[in-house]
């Protein structure tokens, strides 16, 4: 007899571990730790319960309220149990409130947990064989007392009613939906900036489309992010995402870099070369940093945009790209057209699909969710242990411009992490220039971003000052890197162990 299946959609790999021997063995638990390898499952398998592990929810939870919708309108009768926090999302405590399931907060015990299966692994020893997805659920021996059912409770984990055999239609159809409904732009790129909100909005909709689109941000903004989700939630999904960074190549090999060449069409052309547009096929190609091609260059990729045609270096052939262009700058491109390093045909070919992704300093109420986020990630690759966040640690991080964005947020927050040794990340941990509020340039010149500083901080602008903040950002990097060893940090940098303790106190700079 083939076993219930049961999908776990969980990160906690645990989940799926200890569900099994809870219930015996007598289900067969499916693990995804996405949405989207649920779509993938569910194209060759019916579930009779799925666990909706959503304890660290996304936008509110309103992708995951869609998923659970999605679910029980294809699998009426599929039993779930929902994981969410104790402060449960609105959106996900009234899919509670409106849906047959079972709704878990905080901390659960799998023991607790397998009960809402239980009925699922006793038919085993009860029911014939058959196609699980094409049997109703048998009634329940006792009346439910609530939709919303909770582990506080056991009444509660009663199977449901019994209800007329659902016409449940293929897994394939569910799978395009949830595949809808998992590469929402919106639920990938999460932000609670309405700015950014609407505009990932908009960018959505053009995605889906096969349209030519151009994007504007700082550096580390999230522009390539944002490009791979543009590409994940369109059509071409399952061909190839190309970027090219277009600043990182000189002058003389973009042009065959982009369309290719022939051999011996120059010097180093020792054989021939496909270039992005056809190696991209029917996938997406990321055209980044484009301001810094030339006119010709320009002339060329216009050409590409308005017909597909192009002829690769060397060659009389004229190829068709089949790809789905993205072009990318951290500069506005108007000003290079007024000084006639951009084409106005080209300008205005892309303006009609532009997007500005704004900078991290125009959207402050990002910064302390994508802290904690970053918190997380670090602390699981690196195996420290963060028991508490210091609340100056955010003040310190709202008061910073943050030149390099989101970008330059992650990589502070892994040091700070690195550094963090009592379990409590403090302001300390941060970079001397976070605290002291001296920021670097940004793309934008029209932002003076010198001299900042952070509340309750008076930064020392005279050039004693700059050079203190600098030579204590050298000596924590060269304790970091030495392991914490004075001995060895001294002798890295040069000076004598006494120069080091007397530098490392007058700074601050702890054990």
């Amino acid at each position: 007899m083939n076993k219930p299946v049961i999908v776990v959609l969980s990160c906690d790999q645990q989940l799926a571990v200890e569900l099994p021997s809870a219930l015996q063995g007598r289900v067969d638990v499916r693990s995804c730790d996405s949405t989207e390898e649920v779509q993938d499952l569910l194209r060759s398998v019916t579930p009779q319960g799925f666990v909706a592990d959503f304890r660290r929810p996304s936008n509110n939870g309103v992708a995951e309220a869609r998923l659970l919708s999605l679910l029980k309108e294809r699998f009426p009768a599929l039993r779930i149990a929902m994981l969410t926090p104790d402060h449960c999302p609105e959106s996900l405590q009234k899919r509670a409130d409106e849906t047959d399931l079972t709704h878990f907060k905080g901390r659960v015990d799998s023991q607790i947990l397998a009960q809402t299966f239980r009925e699922l692994a006793d038919r085993q020893s009860a029911v014939e064989p058959a196609a699980p997805a094409r049997r109703p659920l048998p009634s329940a021996p006792e009346s439910r007392p609530a939709a919303n059912r909770s582990h506080e409770t056991p009444a509660g984990l009663v199977p449901p009613a019994a209800a007329p055999a659902p016409v449940v239609r293929s897994s394939a159809s569910l799978a395009e939906d949830l595949a809808a409904s998992a590469n929402s732009i919106s639920k990938r790129f999460e932000t609670n900036s309405p700015q950014l909100q609407q505009m990932l909005a908009d960018l959505e909709i053009a995605a889906r489309h096969d349209v030519t689109i151009m994007l504007i941000g700082e550096t580390g903004a999230g522009k390539t992010y944002l490009s791979r989700l543009i590409h994940d939630i369109s059509p071409r999904r399952t061909e190839p995402f190309l970027p090219v960074a277009c600043g990182a190549l000189p002058n003389d090999i973009i042009e065959s870099e982009l369309f290719g060449h022939m051999k011996g069409s120059f010097t180093s052309a020792h054989a021939d070369k496909e270039g992005k547009f056809i190696a991209a096929r029917r996938g997406s190609l990321l055209l980044d940093e484009i301001d810094v091609l030339g006119l010709e260059q320009q002339v060329k990729l216009l050409r590409v945009i308005e017909t597909g045609e192009f002829e690769p270096v060397g060659s009389n052939q004229t190829l068709r790209s089949q790809a789905r262009l993205i072009v990318a700058s951290n500069l506005e491109l108007q000003p290079l057209v007024e000084q006639g390093r951009f084409r106005p045909d080209l300008y205005y070919r892309l303006n009609m699909l532009k997007f500005n992704i704004p900078p991290l300093r125009h959207r402050k109420v990002d910064i302390v969710p994508l802290a904690r986020r970053f918190v997380r990630q670090f602390v699981q690759k690196h195996g420290v242990t963060i028991r508490e966040i210091d609340p100056g640690l955010f003040e310190a991080l709202l008061g910073y411009p943050w030149p390099g964005n989101v970008r330059e947020l992650e990589h502070v927050i892994q040091r700070a992490v690195i550094y963090c040794r009592d379990g409590v990340l403090r302001a300390e941990h941060l970079p001397s220039h976070i605290v002291g509020g001296y920021a670097g340039p940004t793309n934008d010149p029209s932002v003076d971003l010198g001299h900042q500083f952070t509340p309750g901080a008076t930064p020392n602008r005279s050039l004693e000052g700059q050079i203190a903040f600098t030579e204590k950002e050298i000596i924590e990097q060269a304790l970091f890197k030495n392991s914490f060893s004075r001995t060895r940090t001294a002798k890295d940098l040069g000076i004598s162990r006494v120069t080091l303790y007397n530098k490392m106190k007058r700074y601050g700079i702890g054990n």
